[in-house]
């Protein structure tokens, strides 16, 4: 069982916050920071799970998400976004688009640890 996960975030504190966590876990914790390149990334290395933040530099995360879903190689890849806007629209578009879960920052520790395990049994 694999246990990679790409993390594509452009905030500094959360990409350490999230990795410190996730590789306490046991997971191997890949990082990327543009949305513009996001899906090269994933390509190149497909990971188990990813965790997706809504606003990056380049594209959305709701753009990259739509690629993702209609890519042969990540159309069944688990996806959690991640913002800091928790609004009901962007919830919506979120699981329209295909993503598994939809996490608001701030977040708890456990949380994010427990939500990607959960991705990783789904």
């Amino acid at each position: 069982m694999g246990k990679r996960v790409l993390l594509i975030e452009d905030e500094p504190n959360i990409i350490e916050a999230i990795s410190f966590i996730l590789s306490r876990d046991g997971w191997t914790v890949h990082t990327h920071e543009d949305g513009t390149s996001a899906m090269d990334k994933v390509l190149a290395l497909p990971p188990d799970v990813i965790i997706l933040d809504v606003m990056l530099p380049g594209r959305s995360g709701f753009d990259i998400l739509r690629d993702l879903r209609g890519h042969d190689v990540t159309k069944q890849t688990p996806v959690m976004m991640l913002t800091a806007r928790g609004q009901d629209k962007d919830r919506d578009l979120a699981m329209r688009l295909g993503a598994n879960l939809f996490m608001t920052k701030p977040f708890s520790n456990s949380e994010v640890r427990d939500h990607v395990r959960h991705l990783m049994e789904a």
